[in-house]
């Protein structure tokens, strides 16, 4: 799993293999979600509520970094880290 951020026990990752529309995904123990990129709608799975809102506060500081995480994953180029939400 190509992880690019991982705070407060939600890793997140964006997979080489995916198809569009642009998303992440988070794992937060047993729970998985899909993350739109642009909108941060959740595409699929469950989060605790709390570690949910931890995920998009993370993705509105750090949206254009994700994108480029995004385009590189299409491109099959390394991904960069991303800082994590302090």
């Amino acid at each position: 799993m190509p992880e690019i951020s991982r705070f407060l026990g939600i890793v997140i990752a964006i997979y080489y293999n995916d198809h569009a529309p642009p998303h992440f995904h988070a794992r937060y123990g047993d729970y998985e979600i899909r993350v739109s990129i642009a909108d941060g709608a959740i595409m699929s799975g469950t989060f605790p509520k709390r570690a949910e809102q931890m995920v998009l506060e993370w993705l509105d500081l750090h949206r254009v970094e994700i994108m480029e995480d995004w385009t590189l994953a299409e491109q099959r180029k390394p991904l960069q880290k991303i800082e994590p939400l302090e």
